[in-house]
């Protein structure tokens, strides 16, 4: 298995959240590296009303602290895992999520969940997994739902 220094974990607040959160706190468990965790929250629907988007991230990451709390402090609490950190964003999910979390960050491993959305679906919405798997310069693992239905 590769040894990686810096790992960033992608949480969607989907069906996968848990599940790649619990998967990146192993790999930094055997790796020694370095977590961040990152959300973006989507401005797209808020643009136009003028809402305070700092107030809206530190919700979120209120929200995050919550409902992973064990994993976090799993994590936190790991002496063979470097650092960990937790950071939320507002804007474009991928932009955002490429530019202001992962890019300064420079990991070596990127984690994200996959929604299992069906071709059609995929066609409409888009997918954040596939733009990391095409765009971030380095390794790429998809986590999938427990009950994947391809």
């Amino acid at each position: 298995m590769a040894q990686y220094a810096r790992i960033f974990a992608a949480l969607d607040g989907g069906s996968t959240q848990e599940a790649v959160a619990r998967r990146a706190v192993q790999i930094a468990h055997n790796s020694g590296a370095e977590l961040l965790f990152g959300h973006v929250i989507d401005s797209v629907p808020y643009e136009a009303n003028g809402i305070d988007f700092a107030a809206l991230c530190e919700d979120g990451k209120k929200n995050l602290e919550h409902d992973l709390a064990s994993v976090l402090a799993e994590a936190r609490d790991d002496a063979s895992i470097a650092s960990v950190d937790l950071k939320v964003h507002a804007g474009r999910i991928t932009d955002t999520l490429a530019e202001s979390l992962i890019e300064p960050f420079e990991p070596d491993l990127v984690i994200c969940g996959a929604r299992g959305l069906s071709n059609l679906k995929y066609a409409f919405v888009g997918s954040v997994s596939t733009y990391l798997i095409r765009n971030i310069k380095c390794d790429v693992l998809v986590v999938k739902p427990e009950h994947y239905d391809a």
